[in-house]
């Protein structure tokens, strides 16, 4: 399963393979998907060729080859567009997930999320499930995650909370993000700059905050809302 915009970003390579015979540019794919850095699709690119959708071939540029389709696609469908907005699922599309009820729209749960020592990153839906059209942000894709730890108890974030976030690669300072760490662990931090570096700091005495370089942190998506089960 792929996430909105992996789909978005194989979607629009397929296109133009069709179209032109050759892959777009990165410049292509970051203006299309609507993504401020290419470090963005290089994660995109890396993250769809580790899923076996795509190839890239050694030695030559803009080389990349789709090496197969979601069953949606080779179908037929539509491809989505790469405008950014997010998609309503029906009930159908969501696999046996309950029926959203008015004002909700269904969400991706892609798994699990580190709320204290980072955990591997998580890319595979889990399921999906209807969350409030109220605490989604206007034009942009939106996912979720099942919390693991208690280190933004604090944040008033516990163990078992599904978090709601918006998929962007940027960040403010205080913003509670997902954030990848060199490529291989997922984590729910605060972000902060401070003196050069990023802060991914806990809401919880018991964990030290984190200090990166730049090039060690990809943001994934910043919170949005919460919701709890009781």
């Amino acid at each position: 399963m792929l996430t909105a915009k992996q789909r978005d970003l194989l979607n629009f390579i397929h296109a133009r393979l069709q179209r032109d015979g050759v892959p777009p540019s990165f410049d292509e794919m970051k203006e299309a998907l609507d993504l401020r850095s290419k470090s963005g699709i290089h994660r995109l690119i890396t993250a769809l060729e580790e899923r076996g959708f795509i190839r890239r071939l050694a030695h030559r540029a803009r080389a990349i080859e789709i090496v197969r389709l979601p069953e949606a696609m080779q179908d037929g469908a539509r491809p989505r567009g790469t405008g950014g907005a997010s998609r309503r699922l029906t009930a159908a599309e969501g696999r046996g997930a309950p029926r959203p009820s008015a004002g909700a729209t269904e969400l991706p749960v892609m798994g699990r999320i580190a709320a204290g020592v980072p955990i591997a990153a998580i890319s595979e839906v889990a399921r999906h499930m209807p969350v409030p059209d109220a605490m989604l942000s206007s034009g942009g894709d939106h996912y979720a995650l099942e919390v693991k730890g208690d280190s933004m108890v604090g944040a008033g974030i516990h163990e078992g909370d599904i978090v709601v976030l918006r998929q962007t690669d940027t960040a403010q300072d205080g913003d509670i993000v997902v954030a990848l760490v060199e490529d291989a662990e997922a984590t729910l931090k605060t972000f902060r700059r401070r003196e050069g570096r990023i802060a991914l700091e806990a809401a919880n005495p018991a964990y030290e905050t984190r200090m990166l370089r730049d090039d060690q942190v990809a943001v994934q998506g910043r919170l949005v809302g919460l919701i709890r089960s009781y």
